[in-house]
């Protein structure tokens, strides 16, 4: 078994001895399509195993194995020209493959196609190029042990992501998928989608949960392949993400590189619902120009974790259930963000807000809320669980992230909920302006106590006023 933590290392250190990549956004993207050539190379070999009659949809002159697996393989000028060439009579890995089709296998085909329109090769040097194939060379994606060792390595390539600047659009915590997850309980048979689906974070973890609760046959797991939809509008996100269901052994990923608030409101029908939404949808993100304009004009907005919200309400199944990251900028306000709540409110029942703290999505410092819900009927009662930081603990960071563990007491809770210093039920009838920004009400108290120095200064100022006034009597006598 190889080193997995050590390979990335090794690779991220040769890729910045190449002058044509520049910062870690490059990096991320060049090492996403040679992941994903590898992994596919790793899986046809699987499949030609399995399946008798199984032929790969790449070309045998681009497969990874007929010019990349050789250690002594071209290297320098003659590999960029394979990578690059764009001349008719001599295409490159990437005009071919940005061209590719296929009779036999044309959903596998145009996934191949679509990764190489949304990636670029960023690397000037042949040589160094050889160097990071021939490290990638020694992770055997067919390996369980490999692969168990790289999916926590694929985690640390997603939080670097997350640091290259993205303010954490890419990433949500594992802990906070997985809890999602498991309280939505998606069962085998139901269409899941994430509309904002980033590296598949949420996918993944609903492959994991369906095949660990409710897959016990060869149908059971066919069911499943073709029930697990994501679409993601990054290409570099995109292509990790697909890398990552490929790794989750999805055979042909239901995923795609498209602008999900770009969907036409209007046209999306019964066939386009779905059992099941899981997502984080980024928030203070920019939308295309005119996006707001494919929405009900009284919900038109540039925010896009509350368009998303419309978007997720239309296609959402009656009775289909839904749990989202929305800040509290979404949660709150008036205008059109109190009639989205309001449609949100009257459309679904909200059973449950989960108030997450400041640090839980390290480095974006905003506050965020889980929120679960079922469309079908009017909101009645909300429940609210504040989840607090681990005793001494005084936020969240790089180094001590969000734990799974954490989660117990809600996990405890949920199905027998009662009122605690950490979790009060809220009428909807008591919201004013369907404002779901509702403090602790055990803590509300707790929260105006002030430090010694905060308590001399409200004296001091308590006395300046008294002063002032005594002056103004003292005048008016």
């Amino acid at each position: 078994m190889a080193n997995v933590g050590a390979v990335v290392t090794s690779i991220r250190n040769i890729m910045r001895q190449d002058r044509g990549i520049s910062g870690d956004a490059q990096r991320l993207e060049q090492l996403g399509w040679m992941l994903f050539l590898k992994i596919i190379n790793d899986k046809d070999q699987e499949l030609e195993m399995i399946k008798d009659d199984y032929v790969s949809v790449i070309p045998e002159r681009f497969q990874w194995r007929t010019w990349a697996s050789d250690p002594e393989g071209i290297t320098g000028d003659e590999l960029l020209e394979f990578i690059d060439s764009n001349s008719e009579s001599n295409r490159g890995l990437f005009a071919s493959l940005r061209n590719l089709t296929s009779i036999t296998n044309p959903k596998r085909a145009a996934i191949v196609k679509e990764v190489f329109d949304g990636s670029n090769n960023y690397m000037k040097s042949g040589y160094e190029m050889r160097k990071v194939i021939n490290k990638l060379n020694e992770i055997n994606f067919n390996s369980s042990d490999d692969k168990q060792v790289f999916g926590d390595i694929y985690e640390s390539i997603l939080v670097e992501l997350r640091d290259a600047g993205n303010k954490g659009e890419y990433y949500t915590p594992r802990a906070v998928t997985k809890l999602m997850t498991q309280m939505i309980d998606p069962k085998l048979g139901e269409k899941v989608l994430d509309p904002a689906a980033g590296t598949g974070g949420f996918l993944t973890e609903a492959i994991d949960h369906v095949r660990e609760h409710y897959v016990n046959t060869v149908d059971d797991e066919h069911i499943l392949q073709n029930n697990i939809t994501g679409w993601e509008l990054k290409p570099v996100a995109y292509v990790l993400g697909l890398t990552n269901l490929i790794l989750h052994e999805m055979d042909v990923p239901d995923y795609h590189y498209v602008d999900s608030l770009k969907k036409e409101y209007n046209s999306i029908g019964k066939k386009d619902q779905v059992d099941v939404i899981l997502a984080n949808p980024p928030f203070g993100a920019s939308i295309a120009d005119g996006v707001e304009t494919n929405f009900p004009a009284t919900y038109r907005c540039k925010e896009s974790a509350d368009l998303f919200v419309i978007l997720m309400l239309q296609l959402l199944k009656p009775y289909g259930r839904c749990a989202i990251v929305l800040p509290d900028g979404s949660i709150t306000g008036d205008g059109i963000k109190s009639r989205i709540r309001e449609k949100l409110l009257t459309d679904t029942k909200l059973h449950t807000i989960i108030r997450l703290p400041q640090s839980t999505f390290f480095p974006a410092t905003v506050s965020t809320n889980l929120l679960f819900f079922e469309k079908g009927s009017k909101t009645k009662d909300i429940w609210f669980y504040e989840h607090k930081l681990p005793e001494g603990q005084k936020s969240y960071s790089k180094t001590k992230p969000i734990q799974f563990n954490e989660f117990q007491p809600i996990i405890d809770w949920w199905n027998n909920r009662e009122e605690n210093d950490q979790a009060w039920k809220v009428n909807v009838k008591d919201l004013k302006d369907w404002d779901l920004d509702i403090k602790n009400p055990t803590f509300e108290e707790e929260e105006k106590t002030y430090t010694s120095n905060e308590l001399l200064s409200k004296l001091e100022k308590s006395f300046q006023t008294s002063d002032a006034i005594i002056n103004d009597i003292k005048e008016m006598l």
